[in-house]
């Protein structure tokens, strides 16, 4: 089981490593998410350059990249504790891509894959609770920081079982923002619909 699992976390992390932004902006013919806009490769700032169609694309790549390789590992009898190491290695991917320079985005939707399997009803919660505070409030991070906090809760009320290793990734996830944490009580953080110079 231990080898599996170290196969798997390396799988994961190499599947996480693909940067969806980037490969969406290309083909696309759009800047490169690293080096325009907020400069990170994710969803929020490939819609902020080239639209609706590129994001959805870039958003449905990034949540099968935590989906597949902890979805793989449940069919295979990993336990949930270490499937929960297993979804921080894809997000890792994500966050630190080994085909791109380790330069990656904020794993927030590689995270919401990874928290999928658990079960459409936790996905139903997360969802919300970020479309609500985007809705309010306009922030993308705000909304990702207040789900991803909510997420431990929301799984000890779905599947207890899987709460350690979903509190595993929220923390994770939190300290991949601790820049906009900052930009957040200062007042400086961009919206979703903010153009031009913006911080992501």
């Amino acid at each position: 089981m231990i080898s599996l699992t170290i196969l798997m976390v390396a799988v994961a992390y190499l599947f996480g490593s693909l940067s969806s932004a980037v490969l969406i902006s290309r083909v696309f013919l759009l800047p490169d998410p690293r080096t325009a806009g907020s400069k990170n490769p994710g969803a929020t700032n490939v819609y902020r350059l080239g639209g609706r169609v590129p994001a959805l694309l870039v958003l449905v790549m990034d949540i099968l990249k935590g989906t597949i390789p902890v979805y793989g590992s449940y069919f295979l009898n990993i336990e949930p504790l270490l499937l929960g190491l297993i979804a921080i290695a894809a997000c890792l991917g994500h966050i630190f891509p080994l085909y791109f320079g380790f330069k990656g985005g904020k794993a927030v939707a590689t995270a919401f894959g990874a928290m999928l399997p658990i079960g459409l009803d936790l996905a139903g919660l997360l969802i919300v609770s970020w479309v609500l505070v985007v809705f309010i409030t306009g922030y993308s991070s705000l909304g990702a920081l207040v789900a991803v906090s909510l997420a431990p809760l929301f799984t000890w009320l779905v599947k207890p079982l899987y709460t350690i290793p979903v509190a595993m990734l929220s923390i994770l996830i939190i300290i991949r923002h601790k820049d906009n944490i900052v930009r957040l009580l200062s007042g400086s953080e961009s919206k979703v619909w903010d153009k031009g110079s913006i911080k992501e």
